[in-house]
């Protein structure tokens, strides 16, 4: 069993629960903006919004 930890979101400020087990570079979803946030540390858990996913058209 797991426990979660509240951790703060960047983009609103609200509280969020994350798994205790979570990974670096895992992307969580903040349930009061729906921001997509990255998980940058584990050691404590730090989250940074996560980057907009770009198109390469094949470069």
């Amino acid at each position: 069993m797991t426990t979660a930890l509240s951790v703060q979101c960047p983009e609103c400020v609200g509280t969020l629960e994350v798994r205790s087990d979570v990974l670096a570079a895992e992307i969580v979803i903040c349930g009061n903006c729906s921001s997509e946030l990255e998980v940058v540390a584990t050691g404590p858990v730090v989250l940074a919004v996560a980057p907009e996913v770009e198109e390469d058209w094949g470069e």
